[in-house]
């Protein structure tokens, strides 16, 4: 009797393992999400990848960061926070004459994941209202700031007909100030459809050439977020 009790118990044991293993998701750099409105890393089937340019504060080095993408012929996203648009009318709009796609990024910095549905809406519809009357055109990329998001946060995206961006590295350059380390984590394991998060600091600015340049230098094309989650 103890036998048999012994035998079910392991097998019980090896059942809830079983079960264990299958409700943890495999570690990676890459997540994926099962809503199609959120996206963490654009199509794999073409060798494009974006450094993606979230913005509320950096404005002095914006300029700078223009230029080495002009050097390298390369366009890629800035996401603008609305509050930082209403004081940098001109730098946004420098932006998009250059040739760069415009992304929304919230109005005052907050976690979406602890709005409201109105909080919400107000945050991204506000945003979209301020590019569209100072820049002429209709965003359709929303990254959340912070990468905070619900489902309410992507339920209202998607209503503004946005899709909700995050990401698939993050350099982390507005915590660690180190040239060398943003240029380890902008390239490392770069593959296909990769999506990296940076930001307008002075070590990413010192980065920033190193970085376009070993991208080219390993057959990548740095583009748009559009153009990398394109078919």
């Amino acid at each position: 009797m103890k036998k048999v009790q012994l035998v079910t118990n392991i097998i019980i044991v090896a059942i809830l393992v079983g079960l264990t293993a299958v409700a943890i998701p495999f570690s990676s750099s890459v997540r994926t999400s099962v809503n199609p409105n959120v996206i963490y890393q654009g199509n794999t089937n073409n060798n494009k990848v974006c450094f993606m340019i979230n913005v509320y504060w950096g404005t002095e080095y914006i300029e700078d960061m223009l230029d080495v993408l002009d050097l390298y012929n390369v366009k890629t996203t800035f996401f603008v926070g609305g509050s930082w648009l209403a004081k940098n009318v001109e730098v946004a709009q420098e932006i998009y004459k250059r040739g760069h796609e415009i992304g929304n990024h919230g109005y005052n910095h907050k976690d979406h994941d602890k709005l409201s549905y109105q909080q919400n809406y107000d945050e991204i519809h506000k945003t979209h209202l301020l590019v569209s009357a100072n820049l002429g055109i209709e965003m359709n990329l929303f990254a959340p700031p912070s990468g905070a998001y619900n489902d309410t946060t992507v339920e209202v995206a998607t209503e503004l007909k946005y899709k909700t961006i995050m990401w698939t590295h993050d350099t982390i350059d507005w915590r660690d100030k180190d040239t060398d380390l943003i240029i380890k984590r902008a390239t490392k394991n770069l593959s296909n459809g990769d999506l990296i998060l940076m930001h307008p600091t002075k070590n990413t600015l010192e980065a920033l050439s190193s970085i376009l340049a070993y991208t080219k230098n390993n057959g990548f094309e740095a583009t748009t977020v559009s153009e990398v989650i394109g078919e």
